[in-house]
């Protein structure tokens, strides 16, 4: 397109003015009057009819407000037509105004009250042709198409567009409101999912953090012990004791902020899996039969126990998911990338992927919304989706780096 050139209107632009005139119907129908009114008034000052042009305005002006008040606009243009009958004013354009106010009585009023509107243009018809028209010159065939052609035809396919229109925008409406109210059902149910998952959090942490405390304990037993025979082991003791509490603050300063239920009373305090357990949940899912390939990329080293925790909990949920949804003879893989302070889990399978298979795949399950709410206590993030060539992938990153406990 060279510099200065017109531009051809885009769909956006064009959406964008129906957006307008549907939000402003008055002035669509505004326009519409005019022109009637112009199709009425014209003729009526050319011909000398000058009780033409009240006539006119009483047809068009309901067409302005035929929307807000369709049963008034129709009642004020059939009186406007019936006094035209009466005084034997020829018909002209502006009487389409009566088929359009037929059409949105149809398409806005109740059916009980456009059958009574169809009901009086039909009438109607019949009188105008009467009035109208000569009995001694035409036949009665004549007379029946004239009717039915020119009036009653035209007036029941208005009535009838109308009630289509009104059944469509009822269908609609059902429609959004079905949508609307499964949209918040489904917020609540993530809602509840992710409750239920920082719930589960708590008490993991809890338990990390007991844990935590306890090896401090016989520690500091030991180091009392130490003191006195060997300070150099009671020096190692109270190291250990240090590091320990410094994690045991930092995962309870994690846990500041997360919604949590009330603990069970008989609930066992056990330190929670980790990196050293996946070989154990691989050889749950192998015996499963989902074929599972292991790989770890990078220096392996230690982490801190909530974050080892998570990095479980997303393997577990991506194989767990994998065997739902990516089918019977789906494979997947684990890989695990230390990289500098970031330890990068990826999870994939050559199942069904998309929408229908693959981990994770299930739009209705909440293992994605359970694999953010837990990363995002520890910094990290998560990625899931379709891969390349087939199946479901699922990323997450973590940080090494624990946080420190003072940390605002």
């Amino acid at each position: 397109m060279t510099p200065g050139a017109p531009r051809a209107p885009t769909l956006e632009a064009v959406a964008a003015l129906y957006a307008w005139l549907r939000r402003h119907p008055m002035l669509v129908d505004g326009i519409l009057a005019a022109a009637l009114l112009f199709g009425g008034v014209a003729p009526a000052i050319a011909m000398g009819r000058v009780i033409g042009i009240p006539l006119a305005f009483g047809l068009a002006v309901p067409v302005v407000f035929r929307r807000r008040h369709p049963v008034a606009a129709f009642a004020t243009a059939v009186a406007a037509g019936g006094i035209q009958v009466l005084l034997n004013v020829r018909p002209a354009i502006t009487d389409l105004a009566v088929l359009i106010l037929l059409y949105t009585l149809a398409a806005y009023a109740p059916r009980r009250i456009s059958v009574w509107g169809l009901a009086v243009c039909l009438v109607g018809s019949g009188v105008a042709v009467v009035r109208w028209t000569s009995l001694v010159q035409r036949s009665l065939l004549s007379w029946l198409m004239i009717g039915a052609v020119l009036f009653a035809g035209p007036a029941l396919l208005a009535w009838v567009l109308g009630d289509s229109m009104r059944y469509r925008r009822a269908y609609y409406a059902s429609l959004e409101d079905r949508a609307a109210r499964l949209e918040r059902e489904r917020d609540a149910q993530a809602r509840i999912a992710a409750v239920a998952e920082r719930a589960r959090i708590a008490r993991e942490l809890h338990d990390v953090i007991a844990h935590n405390v306890s090896v401090m304990v016989v520690q500091a037993d030991g180091a009392s012990y130490a003191i006195g025979t060997d300070p150099a082991r009671a020096k190692e003791a109270l190291a250990a004791i240090s590091a320990t509490g410094r994690q045991a603050l930092a995962e309870m300063r994690r846990l500041l902020g997360v919604l949590r239920r009330e603990e069970d009373g008989g609930t066992e305090r056990a330190p929670q899996p980790g990196i050293g357990e996946l070989g154990e949940l691989l050889d749950q899912a192998r015996a499963a039969g989902l074929p599972v390939s292991f790989a770890v990329e990078g220096e392996p080293r230690p982490l801190p126990d909530g974050t080892a925790l998570a990095a479980y909990r997303i393997v577990q949920e991506s194989l767990t998911n994998t065997r739902k949804h990516a089918g019977p003879v789906a494979s997947a893989s684990v890989s695990l990338r230390y990289l500098g302070d970031t330890l990068m889990l990826t999870i994939s399978d050559d199942g069904l992927g998309g929408p229908g298979g693959g981990a994770m795949a299930g739009a209705a399950g909440h293992g994605l919304t359970g694999m953010r709410e837990r990363v995002a206590m520890y910094g990290g993030s998560v990625a899931a989706g379709p891969r390349d060539g087939g199946g479901f992938e699922v990323v997450a990153t973590l940080p090494l780096a624990p946080a420190r406990a003072g940390a605002a």
